[in-house]
């Protein structure tokens, strides 16, 4: 998939998920919705707060994940960028292209590494 060649692609689906205004967000909907471990979640919801994107709001014992201003702006870039990224995959598949992801080309950096030294 090309998002994962240019970004982490749970925390960007994090943050554009947050975009969604239909409901409240808590962290276990929030990793359940991007297919996310909650301990990874919740590392990246504190990365995201210490960088002004997100605050959480306590209602008793659950905090609810808000997105800050700067989060609301970041968040719907990366949602149109998503969008960008999957049409161009599924338009790669249709044609039969193969995408290349990060996994797939470490193998083939390290042999050309090899063959340098």
């Amino acid at each position: 998939m090309l998002t994962s060649v240019f970004f982490k692609e749970k925390p960007a689906r994090a943050l554009a998920a947050l975009a969604k205004k239909d409901r409240e967000w808590y962290a276990s909907m929030l990793s359940k919705e991007i297919d996310c471990t909650y301990p990874h979640l919740i590392n990246t919801l504190a990365t995201f707060e210490e960088a002004g994107l997100v605050k959480l709001e306590g209602q008793g014992r659950i905090n609810v994940i808000k997105l800050t201003e700067a989060g609301e702006d970041l968040a719907h870039d990366l949602e149109g960028v998503l969008r960008r990224l999957e049409r161009m995959d599924s338009k790669s598949i249709e044609k039969g292209e193969r995408t290349e992801t990060l996994e797939n080309q470490e193998p083939v950096v390290e042999e050309k590494l090899k063959k340098n030294r």
